[in-house]
């Protein structure tokens, strides 16, 4: 048998001491979270795969029943993999905690491959046990059941490790920094969106410090052109089309950015909780950046402080990185850190006012996502301060990583275990539905009891007819009526820009009742479609997206170009 190379063998190794953080997901049942929406979604949009929807937009339970275009404008990357394991034979529950396990151990592969670039693969791994035990990584599983998150999270780092690897001309660098922004986007917009000013700090940096600045602007406009490209059927839709939608009635009120700024002394602090976010100190969950973690952006701070002061004449610093750039990593890391930390805190309030879209992002805190990365980024350097054959270097290692799994393991425990009916149809249409109704149509009226939920797709106002032949898929609804006397035909869906209706194979333009389309028939017997199309906008995006994937799969079978090939040198 071939030797294990040290790469595989490090992957092993976060992978089985990433079971700590993932235990809790073979438990029987599942947990309580405040999203509690992920088995139906998974669930949903493995219904609308096997209808033939792709890309997902619709989903035809969700929304009190009358179904909306959810995936339209909630990033569907993490779905889209539970959906398939659901589909292959696992059932929805199952396939949605083998989604968190996934997102869960992807983050500390994508940490150790940018580490490992600075740090070396002992310094890869325990930046990786730094990533994946941070204390707001548990909050993300099993507090907040943020699923979009969690796996923008695992992203993240592939994101700078790509850009650096097209500072340094690498083969396929532009692809990977392309496809890590790419999953950054459809997995969660916010996320791409906060991770606007940390990527700009890392580019003007090392375009300061490039031999070839103006190679450096092509490469990385390609990257951002490809990511932009290659997420378009999402982006592009959910942008144009989210004045439809009732989303805009989300911003302000409990989710006003102004009441979740977080205060410094919960940056540090272990207590613990499955409460929400709430205005001044009373948090029912925690923000803590973990006290290690802390210990890692200390240690950098003294670092570059003695580089400044004494020059670093023992030569430490100096063996961090060879080339020029890397002698920046260290003060780039902490402008990372630094700019999180500050806009999460009430002293940022001027900036979330003065920068409107920031209303969005609603709760400042989610900004830990970056603090977090940016400490375990340095974890990573803190054995890289003494030489690679001594036993320190191995002692420290070792220390560190049984520190951060020994001190933060406590917290990747849900609050208690539930065994629910998930997909159940009161569950879907009613418990689950009330958690996330903003993206219904704008003018729909929102259920207020669970009389008002659509039990039936179609219904019989007045007169007497008969429905039948009925075919309910995800985005096509088939059935016949046999109207006796003239009738009126209710159909229980949100009506919203893409839905096409034929009547006898004619192309009908329907009434509404309520936002439900209704349809007055005289005596006869009608043939009727629904079909929910591309709108124009769909269409191009549809379009952009096939042709940078087209692109992407010829610069994937490029020789010279493959993204990972390099990565484990």
């Amino acid at each position: 048998m071939k030797r294990i190379s040290p790469i595989a063998y490090h992957l092993l190794l976060i992978a089985c001491l990433s079971c700590f953080a993932i235990w809790p997901l073979f438990h029987l049942g599942f947990f309580p979270m405040h999203d509690d929406t992920q088995v139906a979604r998974v669930s949903q949009l493995a219904a609308a795969l096997q209808d033939g929807q792709l890309p997902v937009r619709w989903v035809a339970d969700l929304g009190y029943g009358y179904g909306y275009p959810l995936f339209n404008f909630y990033a569907p990357l993490a779905y889209y993999v539970g959906g398939f394991l659901n589909l292959v034979g696992f059932d929805a529950l199952v396939a949605t905690k083998m989604m968190f396990g996934l997102g869960i151990i992807l983050a500390g592969v994508s940490m150790y491959f940018l580490a490992k670039e600075f740090w070396g693969r002992k310094g890869g791994v325990v930046a990786a046990l730094f990533y994946v035990y941070a204390p707001y990584h548990a909050v993300q599983i099993y507090v907040r059941g943020s699923v979009g998150e969690l796996w923008a999270y695992a992203f993240l780092p592939l994101v700078f490790l790509g850009v650096y690897r097209i500072f340094k001309v690498l083969p396929g660098a532009v692809l990977l920094a392309g496809l890590s922004l790419a999953a950054v986007i459809l997995s969660h917009n916010l996320t791409a969106l906060m991770l606007v000013p940390f990527l700009g700090i890392v580019l003007v940096i090392l375009f300061f410090t490039s031999k070839n600045k103006k190679s450096f602007l092509i490469l990385n406009s390609k990257f951002i052109i490809l990511a932009l490209g290659a997420s378009a059927f999402y982006w592009l839709p959910a942008l144009t089309e989210m004045r439809f939608t009732k989303v805009f009635g989300q911003l302000g009120g409990g989710a006003d950015w102004r009441d979740h700024f977080v205060f410094p002394n919960q940056l540090w602090t272990g207590l613990w909780g499955f409460g929400g976010s709430a205005p001044g100190r009373l948090d029912g969950m925690s923000f803590a950046i973990g006290k290690l973690h802390w210990l890692a952006i200390g240690v950098s701070v003294a670092l570059l402080i003695c580089q400044i002061c004494r020059g670093d004449p023992d030569g430490r610093l100096a063996r961090l990185g060879g080339h020029k750039a890397r002698s920046y990593i260290l003060a780039a890391n902490l402008a990372i850190f630094g700019l999180a930390i500050f806009l999460l805190l009430p002293l940022s309030s001027s900036v979330w006012q003065l920068v409107k879209p920031m209303a969005f992002i609603q709760y400042p805190w989610r900004f830990l996502v970056f603090a977090v990365l940016a400490a375990s980024f340095a974890a990573g350097s803190l054995a890289s301060l003494f030489p690679k054959t001594s036993m320190i270097y191995i002692i420290v290692s070792i220390a560190l990583a049984a520190g951060v799994i020994g001190f933060n393991q406590k917290y990747f425990q849900p609050q208690k275990d539930i065994s629910p009916d998930y997909l159940s149809e009161m569950n879907i249409k009613w418990t689950t539905s009330k958690v996330s109704d903003e993206y219904l149509p704008r003018d729909f009226p929102v259920p207020a009891s669970q009389e008002e939920v659509a039990w039936q797709k179609v219904m019989v106002l007045s007169g007497q007819a008969q429905i039948s032949q009925t075919v309910f898929k995800a985005h096509d609804y088939r059935f016949q009526v046999d109207a006796q006397t003239d009738s009126q035909v209710l159909v229980n869906l949100a009506y919203f820009p893409g839905w096409k209706v034929w009547i006898d194979d004619q192309p009908t333009e329907p009434q509404f009742a309520n936002g439900k389309v209704l349809f007055n028939l005289p005596a006869s017997q009608y043939q009727v479609k629904f079909h929910f199309a591309n709108t124009p906008v769909r269409r191009v995006a549809n379009l952009v997206s096939l042709a940078s994937g087209l692109f992407l799969i010829i610069i994937g079978f490029h020789p010279l170009k493959q993204p990972f090939r390099s990565l484990g040198q």
